[in-house]
């Protein structure tokens, strides 16, 4: 159901399918894509003025406004009015606009009792619904108008936003949804279709909620998760065959979705404290790089799409030895979104562009080694510069939040930060600067001792769920709580400064050539082309030249001291540390702590002027590792 994103199939409806076929052949299996559906009525309903970008802006980019699920309250409550008053004290307190999301409600009940008479049409004796964010209240909503319509249909939900005590609240307070999986669904959904061909209870299924006459079961979950070998490849012929019959198709670019790994392996050891993307299912897992080559090989081949969206929390370190490669060596003109962890070697990024990676999510999140330590990122600020650096170098679009809000954290640890970001326009700027956001399942959350004692359901959800807040601190994802770190006139600052660098980007550029000096050895030439600074060239010869080179890799001045003695070079007594200061006040190099990282880049790639930040609409915070 909405708000699946359009141009993508849905994994979890694609693995199932495969799971069906597979597990139960006689069974027919057919496939319900509401996201696309609803956006081709937006689009008809409206005589083309609600677009699929439109449909975007609600689904995605207000996730922390829970505007799409607002869409289909009023459908879920037999009210056109429920929370409209809510919603609008809301908007008013915060300064956002909902007028493409009211636009959008008008057709909402058209849409439910469409989707209603679409999906009986297959006379259908089970229909399962996968919810993730903003998916709960539209799928709510149909559920209800199903079972009304056929009191003897079996519903079932599962996905991410069942997980935990998150499922057993959905269930007991809507008795139309009969079943709910929480967790991992490949063991368990069969063994639920078996207790409906029995008539059986299933109180053998871990995790699931049923109901026993008028009471709500949750059978206690299990710490089993799925093995690599079980999860299948997914089927996406029903969806592309949707998609090409859309007058939607010609809005998007379609794009696969693959699964290489499940949980999270920096996870196991450290988990980010402010991160609660991988639930209850930590365990880091993953399929063997030669059949996750051979699942991408197989879906490009069949479907003639190029674009591919890997789902992995973070790629697995194995895939630079054998999946990135066979990527690589492949022909395929690949497009691939990947996580990643941020301290990737030169190397390492230059395999991922090789293997047709052109988006990372790298979770880079700050720039302060201090701040990067109260979220346990392990990892400094200056290996975060070296690898927005080496994207540039390697044409590699990244896309990352500049976080702040962690308790503990002070004004000193963002001084020094923000006065430097005008020397970083030339590099890839975060989506915006915002205060992190309490997630159910984060070490935030599951421990108020780190610093967020206070919390309550997030104030969205007042124009959500008709429900109390005992049921809703159960149900949802998303908390308020105090705010902790830094505030005022450091947060103004940020948010200023990052502004600026989305702003001067574009046009920016800080490239390092070399010059051959001939036995004298090669001196280095930077073009300093940065928005906001003197565009100028800087010439650096002799040691000067092997400085700034090895400071690509990141030196403490003792250690590049020493390498530069190493590589034969006469340094002065005092001249190093002068030079440094002087190439610092230049905006040739990032201070972190007492590490020095080059700033300029080898290569120029392509710009495209992403605008303005908006800073009402807060990018998802996403995690990579």
């Amino acid at each position: 159901m909405p708000w699946h994103p359009i141009d993508l199939p849905s994994l979890q409806v694609g693995l199932l399918h495969t799971l069906l076929r597979q597990a139960r052949p006689d069974d027919e299996v057919s496939e319900y894509h509401g996201s696309l559906s609803f956006a081709e009525l937006l689009l008809e309903r409206s005589g083309g003025h609600l677009r699929p970008g439109d449909y975007e802006a609600v689904g995605s980019d207000s996730i922390f406004h829970g505007l799409g699920d607002w869409v289909f309250s009023g459908v879920l409550y037999d009210d056109p009015d429920w929370g409209v008053a809510r919603l609008g004290d809301y908007a008013a307190q915060r300064g956002i606009s909902v007028d493409t999301a009211s636009e959008m409600r008008v057709h909402a009940a058209e849409f439910i009792d469409r989707s209603a008479t679409d999906v009986l049409a297959d006379d259908p004796e089970v229909v399962g619904f996968t919810t993730t964010f903003m998916q709960n209240v539209p799928s709510l909503a149909l559920a209800k108008e199903l079972k009304r319509r056929r009191p003897g249909l079996v519903v079932v939900f599962g996905g991410s936003n069942c997980d935990g005590p998150m499922g057993h609240a959905l269930h007991r307070n809507h008795p139309f949804v009969d079943h709910v999986v929480r967790g991992e669904g490949e063991y368990a959904f069969p063994a639920l279709l078996r207790h409906l061909d029995d008539g059986t209870p299933p109180a053998d299924v871990p995790g699931l909620c049923w109901w026993d006459g008028e009471v709500s079961r949750a059978n206690t979950e299990t710490r089993r998760t799925v093995a690599p070998a079980d999860i299948p490849s997914p089927d996406y012929d029903q969806w592309q065959a949707a998609l090409e019959a859309s007058p939607v198709i010609e809005y998007v670019y379609p794009k696969l979705v693959v699964e290489g790994a499940r949980g999270c392996w920096w996870g196991e050891k450290h988990h980010c404290t402010f991160c609660g993307l991988n639930g209850s299912a930590m365990a880091f897992r993953a399929k063997p790089g030669e059949r996750l080559w051979s699942e991408v090989d197989r879906l490009v081949r069949r479907h003639r799409i190029l674009d591919v969206v890997t789902v992995d929390n973070i790629i697995d370190m194995a895939y630079f030895k054998d999946f990135l490669p066979l990527a690589a060596e492949s022909g395929w003109d690949l497009r691939m979104h990947y996580e990643v962890k941020s301290n990737l070697t030169r190397e390492q990024i230059e395999l991922l562009g090789r293997a047709g990676a052109v988006l990372l999510q790298p979770g880079i999140e700050s720039l302060s080694s201090r701040v990067l330590d109260l979220m346990d990122k392990g990892v400094a600020g200056a290996r975060n510069i070296r690898t927005l650096r080496e994207f540039e170098n390697h044409s590699i679009t990244c896309t990352w939040n500049y976080l702040y809000g962690f308790p503990g954290e002070t004004a000193e640890d963002y001084a020094s930060v923000i006065e430097q970001l005008p020397a970083l326009v030339h590099l890839q700027p975060p989506g915006g600067a915002h205060r992190i956001q309490l997630e159910r399942f984060s070490p935030h959350f599951t421990d108020p001792g780190l610093g967020f004692g206070k919390r309550r359901p997030a104030e969205m959800y007042q124009h959500v769920y008709d429900l109390p807040e005992d049921e809703l601190a159960d149900l949802v994802y998303l908390f308020d709580t105090e705010d902790a770190g830094v505030g005022g006139a450091t947060e103004a600052a940020l948010k200023r400064a990052v502004a600026a660098w989305i702003t001067g980007h574009p046009g920016s550029s800080l490239l390092m050539e070399d010059e051959d000096e001939g036995d004298s050895g090669s001196a280095l030439s930077v073009h300093d082309r940065r928005h906001g600074m003197p565009h100028r060239t800087h010439r650096f010869t002799g040691w000067q030249a092997a400085a700034l080179r090895r400071l690509e890799d990141g030196r403490t001045e003792p250690a590049l001291h020493r390498l530069l003695t190493g590589d034969g070079h006469d340094v002065p007594a005092g001249a190093l540390d002068e030079w440094l200061r002087h190439v610092l006040s230049l905006g040739l190099l990032f201070r972190d702590g007492r590490t020095y990282v080059a700033l300029p880049t080898r290569e120029l790639p392509v710009r495209i002027d992403r605008g303005p930040a908006d800073d009402s609409v807060p990018a998802p915070q996403v995690a990579a590792g």
